[in-house]
């Protein structure tokens, strides 16, 4: 079976010449290609960390009922017991009243990124064992799960950064491109000081008016990361904003927005998609550099620099600082090898028979 067979039942479309050209130059660099199945497995497992790792049971079957208190809260008393709080299924009273009518499916790691151990037999930050895969970390909690969490959060931020910051940055490169004049000059100027900010200094000085969460961290990111993919797409539309097909269409009376959109932009996005994979992997960056300083996610959260942080303080429990560091070099060295594929695909050297 040929490379471009393949290409179409895979996709189960009809694509272009030049589409195909670009999916075969993306498998046949096979370091990239598998790294794409890897990260993506991994990310989609990540997203179900809930059924993975948690406090509470997948499922269970108490007095012919079934109960997911994964995803509803249940009151003790539901089960028998005296409090109509919810119920604490880690503690042997409320296991012992669900067991006597019925039995817990429990997800394969007993801990949400959040839960304490209290029944460790050495102080934390514990060593790996057989109730914590990974150890716990100085406050008890599992650290294992604390990576699925972390992971997770650590590429929805990054990927919502990036989705962000590109189209603010392809819309502010574009009208750079194709007006050029005083509009590319004073934004150009505008760039200069605005990148010249002291972007950490700003983080802490917000930090101490407001406390950061997801969403404040994406925001003040956004600010100063719209700016990388500028110079690129400005670079696109001013060598495109003069072409024959552009002319023709401005004098058949075709909108600006229309021909920047539809006939330029196009072009323009070849050279933008190649950055995105590193863009991304760079946001990943920042976020954990900013939680390994106290400055980013609100305390508690899972973290991947939280955790460096904790095994930087902690250097006689080294399983802490190690998987840190481990699953950040697994994922960024994944996007990097990524990204190395999809500028290999839109490379116009790269021929193939």
């Amino acid at each position: 079976m040929t490379d471009n067979s393949v290409s179409d039942q895979f996709l189960g479309v009809h694509i272009t010449p030049l589409t195909r050209r670009r999916l075969i130059n993306f498998r046949r660099n096979s370091r990239g290609f598998w790294s794409l199945w890897i990260f993506l497995t991994i990310f989609i497992v990540t997203l179900l960390s809930e059924l993975i790792a948690n406090d509470k049971p997948l499922l269970v079957w108490f007095d012919s009922t079934p109960y997911m208190p994964v995803f509803v809260s249940y009151p003790e008393t539901d089960f028998g017991g005296e409090f109509l709080t919810e119920a604490d299924y880690r503690d042997p009273f409320v296991v012992e009243l669900i067991e006597e009518q019925g039995w817990i499916i429990w997800p394969p790691v007993r801990f949400s990124f959040d839960t304490i151990n209290y029944n460790l037999e050495q102080p934390a930050p514990a060593p790996p064992s057989t109730d914590n895969w990974l150890g716990t970390d100085d406050q008890g909690r599992d650290v294992a799960a604390r990576l699925l969490y972390g992971f997770r959060i650590s590429v929805l931020f990054g990927l919502t950064l990036t989705i962000f910051s590109s189209v603010v940055g392809i819309a502010a490169g574009a009208i750079q491109g194709y007006f050029g004049g005083l509009i590319d000059l004073f934004t150009q100027r505008f760039m200069e000081i605005w990148s010249s900010l002291p972007t950490l200094y700003l983080l802490i000085i917000l930090a101490s008016i407001v406390t950061p969460n997801f969403w404040w961290l994406l925001g003040i990111m956004l600010l100063f990361s719209w700016m990388g993919l500028v110079g690129v797409v400005r670079a696109e539309f001013f060598r495109a904003r003069n072409f024959d097909y552009v002319r023709a269409a401005r004098a058949l009376g075709v909108s600006n927005l229309v021909i920047m959109y539809k006939h330029v932009l196009p072009n323009a996005m070849v050279a933008t998609l190649t950055f995105l994979p590193f863009i991304l992997s760079g946001s990943i960056t920042t976020l954990t550099s900013l939680d390994f300083l106290g400055f980013g996610m609100p305390p508690g959260s899972a973290s991947l620099g939280e955790l460096l942080n904790q095994g930087k303080n902690n250097l006689h429990a080294p399983w802490l600082g190690i998987s840190a560091f481990v699953t950040l070099s697994i994922m960024l060295s994944l996007l990097v090898f990524i990204g190395e594929a999809v500028r290999d695909a839109f490379d116009p050297r790269k021929t193939f028979r």
